[in-house]
C-alpha cells in the first residue's frame, strides 16, 4: 500500500544540506545561501524550468529564517488574495520581529494589476516576496517590481543528479524501501524526466506502485517496464512542464527550417494540449522580426495581425488564424540581417560607450548652439537628387562601420546592390 502523498512530496528537502542541486546558489559559497546565512534576506525571484525545486527552496529559506511563510498561486490567485495576505503579514508585525514571506507560484501569470498590489508591500518591508517562474521574468514581470527583487536563475538537473535522486529515493523513502529495488536502466527514467525531479518521482513511483500489485517484492526496473507503464504519458503535452520548452522549441525551429508540415504538427500538439494561445503568437510575432525581417516585411504585419486576432476570437476558430500564420511564416524566404545588425550596432556601442553626435546632426534650437557648430554642413536629403546624399550619420571613430550586412535572399540582395553603388565613397559593401 502506498501513500496518497506523492513521492516528490514524501522525499521533498528540509534543510539547506538536504537540498540537491543548484549548488551555484546553494553550495558552500553559492550566493543564496550567503544570503540566508546573514539573516537578511531580499525579496527575489526563482527563474527556472520545472520540477528544479524552486518551491522547496522558497520552503528552505521561510524554515531557515524562522519566518512566517505565506503561498499563494498566480494560477487561482488575484488581487483580493494578495491584499488578504498582505492584511495577515501587517497584523503579525511586532517590534523587532521578522517580515513574513510571501512565496508565489507562476508569479509570470499574474498581470499588471496584481503584481502592482505587491509593491507597496514589498517597499515597506511588509513581507518578504519570493515569486517562482519558468518564463523569462524580464518579460514577464513588470519593471517596478523586478527592479525591487534578485534574480536567481535554476538550472536543469542532469543525468548525474537525476541518477542520484532515483538510488537515494529507493532507499530512504518509506514505502519504496519495503521493496528490494534494483536500477537495472535509467534511461527511460531520465528521458521522461526531461530534467524535472516532480516528473522522475512520478514515474518511479508509478512503474514500482505496478510492479507491487502483481506481488513481487524484487523489483529491477528496466526501461521497457519504465515506458510500458507510462508510455501514455509520453504522449501528453505538458504547458507546465518540459515538454512545453521542447515542443516550443520544434516548433519555431521548424518555422525558420522553413518546413510548413512539421510546423502545423507542432502547433497541433500545444493546441490540444490548451498552450496558451497568445504564447504561440507572441512567439511567431518574434520568429517574423528575428528571422524573416526585411527578407519578407509582411510578415511581421501578418503575426501582428495573427497575435490582434487571437485576442479577440476564442478557441477553436483561433486555430485557423494561427495555422495560416504558421504556413505563411515557414513559407516565407528567410532573414537574420536585421537581428544582427542591432546586435552588432549594441557590441559596437558597449565597446565605444557614448560616442559624440557629430555637430553636423546635432539640433540647434538657440543662436548659441548655432554659433557653437550645431547642425552646422548638414545636407538635407530632399535637395539633392533621388531624395539622396552620401554623408557620414555615424560619429566620427566609428565612420564607415557596418552593421547591417544583406541577407541572402533575392529582396536583400537588391538592396546590397543599392546600398554598395550609393555608399561606395563611406561604407565597401560588396556589389
Amino acid at each position: 500500500m502506498f501513500s496518497n502523498q506523492p513521492l516528490a512530496d514524501r522525499l521533498r528537502p528540509r534543510k539547506l544540506d538536504d537540498y540537491t542541486g543548484q549548488d551555484h546558489l546553494v553550495g558552500n559559497d553559492g550566493v543564496l545561501r550567503r544570503i540566508i546565512e546573514t539573516g537578511n534576506v531580499p525579496s527575489f525571484i526563482l527563474w527556472g524550468p520545472p520540477g528544479v525545486g524552486k518551491t522547496t527552496l522558497a520552503r528552505i529559506v521561510a524554515t531557515s529564517l524562522e519566518r512566517p511563510f505565506y503561498q499563494l498561486s498566480a494560477v487561482h490567485s488575484g488581487v483580493k488574495e494578495v491584499r488578504e495576505t498582505i492584511e495577515k503579514a501587517k497584523s503579525q508585525q511586532f517590534f523587532g520581529s521578522p517580515n513574513p514571506i510571501l512565496f508565489i507560484d507562476e508569479i509570470h501569470r499574474f498581470n499588471k494589476s496584481q503584481q502592482d498590489s505587491l509593491l507597496g508591500a514589498v517597499e515597506q518591508g511588509i513581507l518578504t516576496l519570493i515569486g517562482a517562474t519558468t518564463e523569462n521574468p524580464s518579460f514577464e514581470v513588470i519593471s517596478p517590481l523586478l527592479s525591487r527583487c534578485q534574480v536567481y536563475i535554476l538550472k536543469p538537473l542532469d543525468e548525474d543528479m537525476l541518477k542520484k535522486l532515483v538510488d537515494r529515493a529507493v532507499i530512504t523513502d518509506y514505502y519504496l524501501s519495503q521493496y528490494n529495488i534494483e536500477i537495472g536502466e535509467y534511461e527511460a527514467l531520465i528521458r521522461i524526466s526531461g530534467g524535472d525531479a516532480r516528473k522522475l518521482y512520478n514515474a518511479l513511483e508509478l512503474t514500482v506502485s505496478l510492479e507491487a500489485e502483481k506481488g513481487t517484492r524484487e523489483i529491477v526496473i528496466t526501461d521497457a517496464m519504465v515506458l510500458g507503464h507510462v508510455q501514455q504519458n509520453l504522449a501528453l503535452y505538458d504547458k507546465n512542464g518540459e515538454q512545453h520548452y521542447d515542443i516550443i522549441s520544434a516548433f519555431i525551429k521548424s518555422l525558420r527550417g522553413s518546413d510548413p508540415n512539421a510546423a502545423v504538427y507542432w502547433l497541433a500538439r500545444m493546441a490540444e494540449g490548451g498552450e496558451d494561445l497568445k504564447f504561440i503568437a507572441r512567439r511567431m510575432l518574434i520568429l517574423a522580426a528575428e528571422d524573416i525581417g526585411i527578407a519578407n516585411p509582411n510578415a511581421i504585419l501578418i503575426a501582428q495581425a495573427c497575435f490582434n486576432a487571437v485576442n479577440v476570437i476564442g478557441w477553436p476558430e483561433s486555430r485557423i488564424i494561427l495555422s495560416e500564420t504558421a504556413v505563411y511564416l515557414a513559407t516565407s524566404p528567410k532573414s537574420n540581417s536585421a537581428y544582427m545588425a542591432i546586435d552588432n550596432a549594441i557590441a559596437a556601442v558597449r565597446e565605444h560607450g557614448d560616442l559624440p553626435v557629430p555637430l553636423h546632426l546635432r539640433n540647434a534650437p538657440t543662436r548659441l548652439m548655432k554659433q557653437a557648430g550645431y547642425g552646422k554642413d548638414y545636407k538635407y536629403a530632399h535637395d539633392y537628387d533621388n531624395n539622396f546624399v552620401a554623408d557620414n550619420f555615424l560619429p566620427d571613430k566609428i565612420k564607415g562601420t557596418i552593421f547591417y550586412q544583406p541577407g541572402n535572399n533575392t529582396r536583400e540582395q537588391e538592396l546590397r546592390r543599392q546600398l554598395a553603388e550609393r555608399w561606395e565613397k563611406i561604407y565597401k559593401y560588396s556589389k
